[in-house]
């Protein structure tokens, strides 16, 4: 079984190459698996659990609703809930790829990966290098979709952190490639001329 992850900016297109890609490797008859690691970890379990059964959230309306904007700031807590709720992320996945292996999948697709939860700590942290460092089982192909936060912003759909926000994470992000050797692609091509770069590096 392959593990296969596209890690980028919002808006950088990762999981359009993450759906190309599903289709092309499942035309191939390959049983595949798709992962996002944002969506598979405890802390949007705990918010989505909330969500459907606290009981004050469904009488009262007094709960905050969920933002599913992307956070740009958190206290010293939440930081240490973030790198807490990582680890126990990474060990889920472990088992996770040992249920995939016996149910004989062929690749799991990761839209994201923890490279980006990496990235994210470091970011609320408001540090310049990413120094928090776990374990994360490496993948056999590691995308990092590379472009412009100025053409991301030009997009039809614009992320909702705006320029100053992007630039940022793409200095965090690109430090993480270099440091975990991700496969650089420009991603400032067509999305049928990175989807033919990514399928030939696979």
């Amino acid at each position: 079984m392959k593990l296969v992850s596209i890690s980028g900016l919002d808006g950088s297109g990762k999981s359009t190459q993450i759906g190309l890609l599903q289709n092309y490797l499942e035309n191939q008859h390959k049983k595949v698996y798709y992962f996002h690691v944002i969506k598979f970890g405890i802390a949007k379990k705990i918010i989505d659990f909330r969500n459907r059964y606290c009981l004050i959230c469904r009488l009262a309306g007094k709960c905050k609703p969920y933002n599913e904007k992307s956070v740009t700031q958190a206290n010293q807590f939440q930081i240490i809930l973030r790198k807490l709720f990582l680890h126990i992320d990474i060990w889920r996945f472990e088992k996770l790829i040992e249920k995939l292996d016996k149910k004989n999948y062929d690749f799991i697709l990761s839209d994201r990966y923890f490279y980006d939860s990496l990235v994210n700590i470091a970011f609320l942290e408001n540090k310049k290098d990413v120094k928090y460092s776990v374990k994360i089982i490496k993948p056999d192909l590691s995308i990092y979709l590379d472009l412009n936060p100025k053409q991301i912003i030009q997009r039809k759909r614009v992320p909702d952190q705006g320029l100053a926000y992007l630039q940022k994470k793409q200095a965090l992000l690109a430090l993480i490639a270099k440091k975990y050797d991700l496969t650089f692609v420009n991603g400032d091509q067509s999305k049928e001329l990175i989807f033919a770069e990514i399928k030939n590096k696979l």
